[in-house]
């Protein structure tokens, strides 16, 4: 009998201390980024006209593993990643389509993988860096994660990924902020660890173009995206006091002030639906955003247009001083991504002389 209750005492104990062990191998191995990161700094940096005219293009990649048949385990799908060969069909089509883009200025991408098991290994920082080698890159980790154990039947595994900003110009500067906050513990072990790339370019005038690539929290309840977005606020206010240009751009999680939909065929989502408070920035700042195509697409199913829910959460913030002239969504049909690239044109206005 004792050794019986021994047996069961083990069968209970065996899986406790696994489960310990790799919580506390994770919580020993958590990646715990500085506040502030200098990713890049020269001498050599390009300076831009004070009224020049400047293209953007920003897209999340969705790490090339969220094509329009994926559906996704964390969003109520089943799904956790695609083959390989899927992957790769990705990037190929990643990178046409940016092929065909390459006049842009500044490109600002969000959940580009460096070495994760989810999209295979491949070094889509890389890719895209060959792609464009005259281009200056910089990288910002926001993702860095030994073993995500979800789902138990075919875990994701490791995941280095983050954001990349690829511009003409050369930045003076490259900084990564850490966002404030996270998940409790421990689902902060197996989460993004959210933060902003801010690049910073010099202008003929003596200010600068503070350009910079965001991505923030999802799946929370709200609350950690009004604390970036406090964040964000206070940032780009004293840089803007100080005479500079403004703009951010990236994947918001969250729709801008107001927004409603126009779209001609795709499905608006109303589900939870978040908006950035109208009252969080001066009414002189531009949230510049294009209501006719969606750039987002819920991922229980496989995209399915005029059914899957879509919304568009990638959008442009720019300073008073920063013309919008124009924008587009560019509708692929989710071919590649759960995202659609946005491209935008803006003027930067000089100080009157």
């Amino acid at each position: 009998m004792k050794r019986f209750l021994k047996f069961l005492f083990s069968l209970v104990l065996i899986p406790i201390i696994i489960v310990l062990g790799f919580l506390a191998y994770t919580s020993y191995k958590d990646y715990k980024p500085k506040a502030v990161e200098i990713i890049f700094q020269g001498e050599n940096s390009s300076v831009i006209n004070d009224s020049a005219e400047v293209s953007l293009l920003i897209w999340n990649l969705g790490y090339c593993g969220l094509n329009k048949e994926m559906d996704f385990f964390y969003s109520g799908g089943e799904q956790v990643y695609p083959t390989k060969e899927v992957v790769n069909k990705n990037i190929l089509g990643v990178m046409f389509a940016l092929k065909k883009l390459e006049q842009i200025d500044f490109m600002l991408f969000q959940e580009v993988d460096k070495h994760s098991q989810r999209s295979h290994f491949t070094d889509q920082v890389s890719h895209l860096g060959e792609l464009f080698p005259k281009y200056h890159s910089d990288y910002g980790l926001n993702y860095l994660v030994p073993f995500v154990p979800v789902p138990i039947s075919k875990p994701m595994g490791e995941v280095n990924s983050g954001l990349l900003t690829l511009g003409k110009y050369t930045p003076s500067k490259s900084i990564r902020y850490s966002y404030d906050g996270n998940f409790s513990w421990p689902k902060s072990l197996f989460l993004l660890d959210r933060c902003f790339l801010v690049n910073r370019y010099k202008v003929d005038s003596g200010k600068e173009l503070i350009i910079i690539n965001t991505h923030n929290s999802a799946y929370d309840d709200g609350g950690l995206r009004q604390a970036q977005m406090q964040q964000i606020k206070s940032y780009v206010l004293a840089e803007y006091q100080q005479g500079n240009y403004v703009i951010v751009g990236g994947d918001f999680n969250q729709c801008a002030p107001g927004f409603i939909a126009d779209f001609n065929s795709d499905k608006m989502d109303l589900i939870d639906k978040l908006d950035i408070s109208p009252e969080l920035f001066p009414a002189d700042w531009t949230w510049f955003y294009d209501n006719k195509e969606p750039t987002n697409r819920r991922n229980k199913i496989a995209y399915i247009r005029g059914e899957t829910l879509t919304t568009v959460i990638d959008f442009y913030l720019l300073s008073p001083n920063v013309e919008s002239l124009s924008i587009r969504n560019i509708d692929m049909g989710f071919s590649y991504s759960d995202h659609q690239a946005v491209i935008a044109n803006v003027k930067l206005i000089p100080k009157s002389r």
